[in-house]
């Protein structure tokens, strides 16, 4: 049990170290493009906004669900990776489909992809709503002066 809780709990805190570091990236990129960002036309550019910040997303929570399923294969615990990446996905969106379940002596990791998904996905959407709040807000004020 405790060595599920030691795994467990290190993929979510790589998981989560890898996401911050999409949003380091994320960050810098949006830095780099604020000139661009805050001259006229604004929507266009929010919109492109957006769509790159779900990119990111994307990436970030498709980053966690490899992490996970390249741990459960690299544990022996499916015998094809692709059985590993199902079951990882299926957690991490916490869908449970029940179809493929772990051994019972691991079976607590499932658990931990599940909260690792949940804690995810609530961090990318605050990230995503935080991301379009900021260039809009930067684009009002630029328009203001």
């Amino acid at each position: 049990m405790f060595l599920q809780i030691l795994v467990g709990s290190a993929l979510i805190l790589l998981s989560v170290f890898v996401a911050a570091l999409g949003f380091l990236m994320l960050e810098l990129v949006l830095q780099r493009a604020h000139n661009w960002l805050i001259r006229e036309p604004h929507r266009p550019k929010l919109a492109f906004v957006l769509f790159g910040a779900v990119i990111a997303v994307l990436w970030m929570i498709t980053t966690g669900v490899w992490i996970w399923a390249i741990a459960f294969r690299s544990l022996g615990l499916f015998v094809h990776f692709e059985e590993a990446l199902y079951f990882s996905l299926v957690a991490f969106t916490t869908l449970g489909f029940g179809d493929l379940l772990l051994p019972d002596a691991w079976r607590l990791l499932g658990g931990f992809a599940a909260t690792n998904g949940l804690l995810n996905i609530g961090m990318m959407t605050a990230l995503l709503m935080e991301v379009l709040r900021h260039v809009r807000r930067t684009q009002l004020e630029s328009r203001h002066r």
